[in-house]
């Protein structure tokens, strides 16, 4: 086997949790590489339903070493709260290890993360207010707190008098919000410590034996392309990096260690929050195909915002992260459509490009530029095999995999997990 990574291809939501349960079947070992509680995965298996935000899909399958790197940053409420809804619903945790060097998000950091986003007023991000922004920059700014820290009481002391004082001064003085309780802060993460001590582990250790072993390793984002830090629509991006060269960054593999790199993107495209979308409907259009695809988000349960498939953004994806191939999923979603379109240029200031273009500014004054395909207007939920769909739905699937330019290896149809379509397997590396 070899080493895959899974990384949104738009803006999240893409249906990763689906996909990365279905890879996680033929895995021996599955990493969350970046990101914190502010994703969500659904995952629809044996008629329950599992809403994941931190731990990776794998831990639904008995065989499967689950792995939270590094790169991701931990809120410890939420985690143990996850962790135990999995165990209520019959899911064994004894697979599980986190990084001890994942960054902790405090108190202040939820606190600061509701305040900058009302102070921003019309400009806000839309974060989701769980603080991963304000951990990940006292993470730069070499003022975080690791879950190493909270298992020794002496070190998270001398962490919190360092760090508490000027977090309070924001809050009180610039905010207005009351200050965090030094005590109840100490007391209350050295608890969640010791809950989570049997978790802990050198991670990047097992990951690097594992592949020196020659297992399966699936490597999971949270997130998109789009909101990456560094490749995204800055500044209505994540604070993390959900590219694929972030699963390097975030887990301690080189990259001379991935084999294939799979992009997940809709039949469509979503984003959730602020910033510029250039395929957008018009809102009863949108309601719409929201509606059909349950577009709301897991974590959140905000309604998604709506559009037809980007190709130029997906060309973005192919080259940010090397991709070898697509995942595209709620292709059944159109199944109600007459047409369909797909974006495969952009009208710029009178002048056509093919590409993101760097500013937000410019990406919001571009006119989407649309080939339009005939619907099919036929369920293909039952649809297992290529030859299954109907000649319009592979028409469309050949011109977006045409536009891109890497194939699609992947088509889901449905929630379910047997609802899927295999092309070739997404493992096989680049073609």
């Amino acid at each position: 086997m070899s080493v895959l990574i899974l990384v949104g291809a738009q803006w999240g939501d893409e249906g990763k949790g689906k996909v990365t349960d279905w890879l996680a079947e033929r895995a021996n070992m599955v990493v969350r590489y970046q990101g914190g509680s502010n994703a969500g995965h659904t995952v629809i298996r044996g008629g329950q339903t599992f809403k994941l935000h931190l731990v990776p899909s794998g831990i639904l399958y008995s065989h499967v070493q689950c792995v939270i790197g590094s790169g991701v940053v931990i809120d410890p409420s939420a985690l143990l709260s996850e962790l135990g809804a999995l165990q209520k619903g019959g899911i064994s945790l004894e697979r599980l290890s986190i990084s001890r060097t994942a960054h902790v998000t405090l108190p202040y950091h939820r606190r600061l993360d509701h305040a900058e986003e009302r102070q921003r007023g019309g400009a806000a991000i839309g974060t989701t207010g769980r603080g991963i922004g304000p951990t990940y920059t006292d993470k730069v700014n070499r003022a975080g707190v690791r879950l190493l820290d909270l298992l020794d009481r002496e070190v998270l002391t001398a962490r919190l008098r360092a760090f508490l004082p000027p977090k309070n001064a924001l809050l009180t003085q610039i905010f207005g919000e009351p200050p965090v309780d030094l005590c109840e802060t100490l007391e209350e993460y050295l608890a969640f410590g010791e809950k989570l001590r049997p978790f802990l582990a050198d991670v990047s250790l097992d990951i690097s034996k594992a592949v020196r072993r020659g297992d399966a390793v699936l490597f999971e984002g949270a997130q998109g392309t789009m909101l990456d830090l560094d490749a995204g629509t800055y500044p209505f991006v994540t604070s993390s990096h959900p590219v694929a060269g972030g699963a390097c960054l975030g887990t301690g593999i080189g990259p001379t260690a991935v084999d294939a790199v799979l992009g997940v993107t809709k039949a469509y495209t979503t984003r959730v929050g602020s910033g510029p979308f250039p395929t957008e409907m018009r809102p009863n259009e949108a309601e719409n195909l929201r509606m059909a695809g349950g577009e709301f988000g897991t974590t959140t349960g905000r309604a998604r915002r709506c559009g037809w498939l980007d190709a130029v953004v997906l060309q973005h994806a192919v080259r940010m992260n090397g991709l070898t191939s697509l995942a595209l999923t709620k292709l059944d979603v159109l199944d109600t459509f007459s047409e369909v379109k797909l974006c495969v240029a952009y009208r710029l200031h009178g002048k056509v490009i093919h590409h993101v273009p760097d500013s937000v500014e410019d990406l919001a004054a571009c006119e989407p530029l649309y080939d339009t395909h005939g619907g099919w207007l036929t369920s293909t939920s039952s649809a297992r095999n290529p030859d299954d769909l109907p000649a319009a739905a592979q028409s469309y699937l050949r011109a977006v995999s045409a536009v891109v330019g890497v194939p699609i290896s992947l088509v889901g149809v449905g929630p379910e997990r047997e609802a899927l379509i295999v092309n070739e397997s997404p493992w096989s590396g680049r073609h």
